[in-house]
């Protein structure tokens, strides 16, 4: 099956709408990525060492089975969020992870 980026980047913008509706979002924050394994042998070391090679820093949480890939601290803006979601969630498929959302961690 196809990965739908027209759908998560809409997803994204919708998400970041809402978020600022409600928070006074940083001009500059670290962004964090999140994604689960679709395979029960996943290849976590893979992943987060391609991840690691395009500028993310990853923590793996084993307890929930998911993987956080973080950048930053970078210019907050949607089409921002956007950029580095799409190039970490291009990573991630190729090792069999789907995205699971993002989240902002002000300096």
């Amino acid at each position: 099956m196809t990965h739908n980026y027209d759908a998560q980047r809409a997803e994204t913008f919708e998400s970041f709408e809402e978020f600022g509706q409600d928070a006074s979002l940083p001009k500059r924050a670290m962004v964090d990525y999140q994604f689960y394994p679709e395979e029960i042998d996943a290849q976590w070391d893979a992943f987060a060492a391609a991840l690691t090679a395009a500028g993310f820093t990853t923590t793996r949480y084993e307890d929930d089975e998911i993987l956080d890939a973080s950048i930053g601290p970078i210019d907050i803006s949607a089409e921002n969020v956007w950029k580095y979601e799409k190039i970490a969630t291009e990573i991630a498929l190729k090792f069999d992870f789907t995205p699971d959302g993002w989240g902002l961690v002000e300096e």
